[in-house]
């Protein structure tokens, strides 16, 4: 095609140079130099998707590469050596490896991280390179290190329903959906696969680490779709219930302040007019003499929503970390008055972490890669369910059985009912392993939000309510 264009171009087109063969015209040269951009593009997409073959991901081998075990209450990890990747970004392309890991990753110091690729433990596209290598486009870091996860609540996931194409359980608190940050195989995903066989599930909607209770997902890509399109339409409706400071007022409230992420990075957000358009409804349920338990019907899906909402109103969750703190202000963000610029309200949101070690991110970021910031993450107690059977219920006559049920779904895995040392791994250029964690204690591990209820066209699921939403309820002693 390029030589007949060229071929074009010379036989007589006016603004050809007289048709002189050797010359192009410029409209060409465009038109070649897009041809060779797309042709770039093309192999670039073709690199990457044979990159991303090769990187790990949820098989056998990734369940398998360590264990649980319960102590002080908490469901720990036994240490493992885990590959992180990431694809190069633009601005680091043309930059020395090092410099990029020595500014970009601080979870070590630059001297750890020129260690690690004289070494080749962090390579590029899965080979050894120089301290000196300049990053290019698409280029594939990876990183073995170490790893050491957060310990969360050992608390049970009950199962509320499992069919062919659905999956509903009650989530406790601590646990993350999703891999993320410092959690790996203390995350819910991490745990059905390897103690109740459920795997290769949907992601149909997700809670914050923080919040317990009604999670869904899709057994199949059909099912996650149709649920996900529900509440993307806002058909499901959604009953969350909390308890909260003080007295909330008895008539039923409807908080429409729009909500700002503040800072996707620590994931902190306020009532700001330039927020987006959010609507929460209020309706105490029982006060106790200096707590109220508040039902919550939140009409949008922000992050955060009820949290915020609730803080604006001056009343927020008794042991909300982060939205029911002083760093806010004297007033906690009572009517958004907050009183300092964002970048000032991050700083000390950080610098408060460092110090009482309680910020609650879900997702990664420099704070989370930090070896030095152990993160103790709130809880919630839940009641058994009648549906959700002990491990190792399951019988050969269930399993035989084409429909699944939730009997046939249990009994895959248990974690260690006490530490094993055998099973310890130890790495002499680990910087956690040389360091001592204090356990978080359990109120640490607490706060008091819990999805209730879900109902959309035809479906309903709701859990048991939590212990801590009975009118009788007081507040456990230190």
């Amino acid at each position: 095609m390029e030589q007949a264009g060229v071929a074009l171009v010379a036989a007589g087109s006016p603004g050809s140079a007289e048709g002189s063969p050797g010359l192009t015209s410029p409209a060409c040269e465009k038109r070649k130099a897009e041809e060779d951009t797309s042709s770039d593009l093309k192999k670039a997409k073709l690199e990457t998707k044979a990159l991303k073959a090769k990187r790990p991901g949820f098989t056998d081998d990734r369940y398998n590469e360590t264990s649980y075990y319960i102590e002080n209450g908490l469901r720990k990890v036994y240490p493992y050596y885990f590959t992180f990747t990431t694809f190069t970004k633009g601005r680091w392309v043309g930059e020395k490896i090092l410099d990029v890991f020595a500014r970009e990753f601080r979870a070590h110091p630059a001297e750890e991280y020129e260690r690690c690729i004289k070494a080749g433990t962090l390579t590029v596209n899965y080979e050894a390179v120089d301290i000196d290598y300049r990053l290019k486009h698409n280029d594939l870091l990876a990183n073995i290190v170490h790893r050491h996860e957060t310990p969360i609540l050992a608390k049970r996931i009950q199962l509320v329903h499992v069919d062919e194409e659905l999956v509903a359980l009650d989530k406790p608190c601590s646990v993350p959906v999703h891999p993320c940050g410092r959690y790996r195989h203390n995350t819910v995903v991490f745990i059905l696969a390897k103690e109740y066989n459920l795997r290769n599930l949907r992601t149909i909607h997700r809670l914050d680490r923080l919040t317990s209770g009604l999670l869904l997902f899709g057994r199949s890509p059909r099912k996650a779709r149709q649920m996900e399109q529900q509440i993307r339409n806002r058909q499901v409706q959604k009953e969350y219930v909390c308890r909260v400071e003080g007295n909330f007022p008895d008539e039923e409230i409807c908080c429409s302040e729009p909500i700002e992420v503040v800072s996707y990075k620590i994931g902190v957000c306020k009532v700001s007019p330039k927020g987006k358009d959010c609507s929460t409804t209020f309706q105490k349920l029982n006060f106790n003499g200096r707590t109220s338990v508040v039902l919550c019907k939140p009409h949008t899906g922000r992050m955060h929503q009820i949290r915020v909402h609730l803080q604006y109103l001056g009343y927020p969750v008794v042991n909300d970390p982060l939205y029911n703190h002083t760093v806010f202000g004297p007033e906690k963000g009572k009517g958004g008055n907050i009183g300092k610029s964002d970048d000032d309200l991050i700083r000390d949101l950080i610098n408060i972490h460092n110090a009482e070690n309680w910020l609650g991110m879900d997702g990664d970021s420099d704070l989370m890669l930090s070896p030095a910031l152990s993160m103790p993450l709130p809880s919630v107690e839940s009641s058994d369910s009648q549906e959700s059977p002990s491990p190792g219920d399951s019988s050969s006559d269930e399993a035989s059985h084409s429909k699944v049920t939730v009997a046939t779904q249990t009994g895959h895995e248990s974690p260690d009912m006490r530490f094993d040392p055998a099973k310890m791994s130890r790495d002499p250029h680990c910087y956690e392993c040389k360091v001592r964690y204090r356990d978080p204690k359990p109120k640490d591990l607490v706060m008091y939000l819990h999805a209730w209820k879900y109902r959309g066209p035809g479906w309903e699921y709701e859990t048991q309510l939590p212990e801590w939403a009975r009118e009788d309820w007081e507040e456990p002693l230190e």
